[in-house]
């Protein structure tokens, strides 16, 4: 990749087609004789030091003609790409801004790549690779959670924790390295018992970022929602009304009917889910019933919402089972208690401890559920996601050799080990988090991530 940037580019920023507006973007450090050329304004735009919008025309090529809109002109280095910035904002006409994007590329300017203008903004470093990635991340958004995510991103909110984790870890390893100095005046900058804490501290919030960038990968786009319980709990039964399909899955009174699990996509109000169904919890014996429950673990580790159903017609004796296995499933993942066929016992349902009381049969509580999984989900989402999926991608690896690094700066100190080998272990976690934001890089990384761009962002 040429990183070389000095030269002036041009491209089309704004949607292909017909439309209300067009843009037409250029920057480079020899902006303004290229604009000279083509841009006609009474305004004194040139000599401007501020932002600055000028009414004007800019020149079509091969003729005279000229095309009305307005120029936008940062002069100096505080634009985002860090060099001057135009923007010429006019009606979106496809072979019109075509012939002025080609005279502009007459007078100087050249053809952007995929990608440069936010390539050129992180090489000034006016954005951060994470940060870079988000602008991507907005423009592919499928959705407003997804949306918000990309922008809550690029606006820094993961690149400042990243730099607070580095900053204390440099920090650590300024103290480390101030007591090897004074070694032979036995002079102690900062005991172990606070410097496993505060290693303690930074790895937990990495290992929680892996977690993220692992779910991010394993994501299909639409939220996970799974149906669990004991045998016999009516989450074929509740599947079937989910879905809208009286057929979708083999409904019985016999327990462990489900063997495989079944999934339907869905669109509630325009949230795209992908519904679950799995096998009743059971202990296997056989080859089916174990591959079964392998399955279902698996689903319901991956879910961003758990439905536990329990049945008001629930045995006695598996009242302890059942309430055990939810509790222990709370203490991991996101889960929304459901009391199914409430019908059969409506003094249970008025009694137990369940988010929502339901029956398939009598059509009741079915829209109180699926408003609540939005709820859940919604509330889940922006709660717990931190990194758009392209970011989660490339980031995952530097994520986990980050926590391997701290994991073993925590254990040398624990030791008692030589200072120098802990500060060793935090030099290399100070490499992969700098991978992260791009305080370290190559070429081939920087190639990977703007080739996805498309030309004019």
């Amino acid at each position: 990749m040429n990183l070389q940037f000095d030269d002036t580019i041009v491209a089309l920023a704004s949607a292909p087609g017909s439309g209300a507006a067009g843009l037409i973007r250029v920057s480079g450090s020899d902006i303004i004789p290229c604009l000279e050329h083509c841009f006609h304004s009474d305004d004194q735009w040139q000599n401007s030091r501020l932002p600055t919008r000028h009414p004007g025309t800019i020149r079509l090529a091969g003729s005279d003609s000229r095309l009305p809109g307005a120029l936008y002109f940062w002069p100096t280095v505080r634009s985002f790409t860090g060099q001057p910035l135009a923007e010429f904002h006019t009606i979106s006409s496809p072979p019109l801004l075509e012939s002025a994007i080609e005279n502009l590329a007459a007078h100087g300017a050249r053809m952007a790549r995929p990608g440069e203008f936010t390539l050129r903004a992180f090489l000034a470093g006016r954005v951060d690779l994470v940060q870079a990635e988000a602008v991507l991340g907005v423009i592919d958004a499928y959705d407003h959670e997804e949306l918000n995510l990309a922008l809550s991103q690029l606006a820094g909110g993961v690149s400042t924790r990243i730099g607070a984790a580095r900053l204390e870890l440099l920090e650590l390893l300024s103290e480390l390295e101030a007591g090897l100095d004074f070694v032979e005046e036995d002079i102690e900058f900062i005991d172990r018992e606070t410097l496993v804490k505060r290693l303690q501290k930074i790895r937990a919030f990495c290992e929680h970022l892996y977690l993220d960038s692992s779910e991010r990968m394993e994501s299909t786009g639409n939220l996970s929602l799974v149906l669990a319980g004991l045998p016999n709990a009516g989450k074929s039964t509740l599947y079937n009304a989910l879905v809208g399909d009286k057929q979708a899955a083999l409904v019985s009174d016999i327990e462990g009917t489900t063997r495989d699990y079944l999934a339907t996509s869905l669109n509630w109000n325009g949230q795209p889910i992908q519904l679950i169904d799995t096998a009743g919890l059971e202990a296997g014996v056989h080859g089916i019933s174990i591959s079964a429950q392998e399955f279902r673990q698996q689903k319901m580790t991956q879910a961003d919402l758990v439905i536990w159903c329990t049945a008001a017609d629930l045995r006695p004796e598996l009242k302890s089972v059942d309430q055990s296995q939810r509790e222990q499933l709370a203490k991991s993942q996101n889960v929304l208690t459901v009391l199914t066929k409430s019908d059969l016992s409506p003094a249970l349902a008025a009694t137990h401890k369940c988010e929502v009381a339901l029956s398939v049969a009598e059509e009741t509580g079915l829209d109180d559920l699926k408003q609540l999984i939005l709820s859940r989900l919604t509330e889940y989402r922006r709660g717990s996601r931190q990194l758009i999926g392209s970011t989660a991608s490339r980031c995952r690896d530097s994520l986990r050799q980050a926590g391997l690094a701290l994991q073993a700066a925590e254990e040398a100190a624990q030791l008692q080990v030589g200072e120098e080998l802990v500060a060793i272990e935090i030099r290399e976690a100070l490499q992969h988090l700098g991978q992260i934001v791009g305080q370290v890089y190559t070429d081939d990384i920087l190639d990977r991530i703007f080739s996805k761009f498309c030309i004019g962002k």
